[in-house]
């Protein structure tokens, strides 16, 4: 599991989440196992720490 360090970053990967960005310009956070949405950033910046889709992760 990531663990967040307080100084900006993440050590570790975020795991079971991908993102992708909309057609708005916005990135989109995605549970792995359910296919959910969970989140959506309101600036451009992508999240930290969660690979972007397609990652090439074996399920």
């Amino acid at each position: 599991m990531a663990t967040n360090t307080g100084d900006g970053h993440r050590i570790g990967a975020v795991k079971d989440r991908t993102q992708i960005k909309d057609a708005g310009g916005h990135w989109n956070k995605r549970d792995r196992t359910t296919g959910e949405f969970m989140d959506k950033k309101a600036d451009d910046e992508p999240f930290k720490g969660v690979a972007k889709e397609p990652d090439g992760r074996q399920d």
